[in-house]
Order: C-alpha cells, then structure tokens, then sequence
C-alpha cells in the first residue's frame, strides 16, 4: 500500500527525562508532572499506536460517502488538505453520527472501517483524554 491513510491513538504519555532533568528544581519537575496530568504538551511525549490504515483512495471514497458539505466531511477532509487531523472528544459524537447516517452508501469495507472508527470514538468519550491523530503518508 503506497499512498494511505493511518489513525493513531494516544497509547500513553511519559516525561521526557532529558527535559525533566533540564528542570533541577522541585517547582519545575512539578509543572512536569502537573502538564502530563491537564494532557499539555510540557515535556510530555505522546505514543501514539496505529488503530486503522486505509489507502488513500479507499478514504476518499469513504469520507465522500458523508453527507456533503457536512461538518463531518469537512474534519475528515483535512487529511487530504494539511496532511494530518486530530481527533478529539469535541469531534465524537459528530463524527459517530455522520458514519452512522452514511452506512447505507458505503460499502462492506468503508462500513468495517466506520465500525472501528466508532469503536475508536467510543474510547474517547469513555477517556477523553484520548485523541486520534489520522496521517496521509504519500509514496
């Protein structure tokens, strides 16, 4: 598979020690800390574990299945315009409810990617702070 798409999801965090070891004093470590508790990105590293991978034109076709012009259609299209999106718990339940009102115009495939997908968004609303980074990868 040449050009595709992958989502990853936040698998978990961890301190950078290097940067942690940049800040000697207590106050400093405790920002640290206190950043990797709010979910900032304060000498915090993200892993982030693919959960999906589509190709590229099998995407498009399944996001074209939206409803058109939708809010929906619009987030899941930014893969193609910036390359990469982000998917948070501000986005679940408009992204569940677009998938599930296009099932019927997408094909077996597009509806087992809709499903997992689903499953996806139900971890983050069941944890939210969990996100979803999708990324296009051109060959």
């Amino acid at each position: 598979m040449h050009d595709k798409v992958v989502f990853y999801a936040l698998g978990s965090k961890f301190v950078d020690e290097k940067c942690a070891q940049q800040r000697s004093s207590k106050k400093a470590q405790e920002v640290v800390y206190y950043s990797l508790a709010i979910g900032h990105h304060v000498g915090v590293i993200d892993c982030l574990q693919p959960q999906l991978t589509c190709p590229l034109q099998g995407y498009l076709q399944w996001i074209a299945c939206l409803a058109e012009n939708s809010e929906a259609q619009r987030k899941m299209a930014g893969v193609r315009r910036f390359g990469e999106i982000t998917i948070d718990s501000s986005h679940t339940h408009l992204l569940a409810l677009a998938l599930r009102d296009a099932r019927e115009r997408m094909s077996a495939e597009q509806q087992a990617w809709s499903d997992r997908l689903i499953a996806l968004l139900q971890q983050i609303e069941n944890d939210p702070a969990m996100y979803l980074m999708v990324r296009r990868y051109d060959a």
